[in-house]
Parts: structure tokens; C-alpha cells; sequence
């Protein structure tokens, strides 16, 4: 009768420390580092040198997401103040092609009224065009008594002008354009090679 109140009692327990010993050496079974006990300050220590490895984690995590949210906004920042250049490029064409009309007209004609009503249609749609370029960051570069920079201006020629700083620009051939601070067409311009340099 004591032995069936045992086993109704505790049997349960007992039949499972006679299979595989305590819930100990069952956890130490399982995680074998567990079972070496550990001081306090050595548990201490490591909890210590986990979480510094945990910040020294975040931190970096916090520098590249702030670092890829800044290469994010300068690229597009830049596409948009660089992204119509392309459009640009192709309207720089028919403003030479106007240029090339007014200076292709012959002072003696403009006593014609048509001739200069004409005239001053192109030259209106000429500044109209170039007004809008400047409102959107694209400036004209006619550097005619200028420097030579290789940064913005095309050599086509030398021309021999002692009596101008050698490297200075006396003829542009083409204007350049330049959209913010970046180079568009380059201008193309003939530069002296006489003279004193500058």
C-alpha cells in the first residue's frame, strides 16, 4: 500500500531520474557550456562584452543607413539639377543656328522694315531662349578677350597677335555652355600666341 502511494505520489519523477537522471543532466546533456559554473564577475564580463559588440553592431548599422541616405540625396539632387542636360545639349544647336542667322544678315538690308522686323523676331526669340536657359542654370561661356582654360575652352587655332598676351582668346568660334557647374559643350575659340604672356 506504501508502495502504491509512493508511485502515485512520485512516480512520474522518479521514473524519469531512473531513465535519464535530473532536469540537470538533462540541460547539461543538451547545453554542455551551461553546466560549468561561471563567478559573477566572469558572467559580468561577458554580458559586458556582448553588448559592446551589440553597440559597436548598431552604431555601424546606424552609419552605413546614414551614409547610403546621404549618397541618396545627392544623386537625386543631381538628377535634378543635371537631368535635363541632354535636352539641353539639343537646343544649343538651333540658339547657334539663330546667332548664325543674325550675323549672317547684312547691315544694308535693315533699311527694309521687313527686313528689320525680321531681324528683331530672331533676335527676340534669341534672348527669349536665352533668358529661360539662364532661369534654369544654363549659362553661356563667350570668353573673347579671356584667358585660354582648358577646363572650358576648345583650342581650334593660334594666331600669331603681338600685341596680345600670348594665351589670350581673341576670336570665339562656337560659345560654350556650362549647366550649374558643369561643363555642357566646351567653347571653341582660337587663342594668340605672340605677345608677352599674361
Amino acid at each position: 500500500m506504501s508502495q502504491e502511494k509512493d508511485e502515485a505520489a512520485g512516480g512520474p519523477t522518479r521514473a524519469a531520474n531512473d531513465e535519464g537522471g535530473g532536469a540537470d543532466e538533462v540541460a547539461a546533456a543538451e547545453l554542455p557550456d551551461e553546466g560549468i559554473a561561471l563567478s559573477a564577475e566572469d558572467r559580468l564580463a561577458a554580458v559586458e562584452a556582448e553588448l559592446a559588440e551589440t553597440k559597436d553592431r548598431l552604431l555601424r548599422a546606424l552609419a552605413e543607413t546614414e551614409n547610403v541616405r546621404r549618397r541618396m540625396q545627392r544623386e537625386r539632387d543631381d538628377a535634378l539639377k543635371f537631368g535635363a542636360s541632354a535636352f539641353a545639349k539639343d537646343l544649343l544647336s538651333p540658339v547657334d543656328n539663330l546667332r548664325r542667322a543674325l550675323d549672317a544678315m547684312p547691315e544694308a538690308e535693315l533699311s527694309d522694315p521687313r527686313a528689320k522686323s525680321l531681324r528683331d523676331g530672331v533676335a527676340a526669340t534669341e534672348r527669349e531662349l536665352l533668358a529661360a536657359f539662364e532661369r534654369h542654370g544654363l549659362k553661356r561661356v563667350d570668353p573673347k578677350g579671356e584667358l585660354f582654360d582648358h577646363n572650358f575652352h576648345q583650342a581650334i587655332f593660334e594666331a600669331e597677335r603681338p600685341d596680345v598676351p600670348a594665351g589670350t582668346i581673341v576670336e570665339v568660334l562656337q560659345p560654350g555652355y556650362v549647366l550649374h557647374d558643369r561643363l555642357l559643350r566646351p567653347a571653341m575659340v582660337g587663342v594668340a600666341k605672340g605677345g608677352a604672356r599674361a
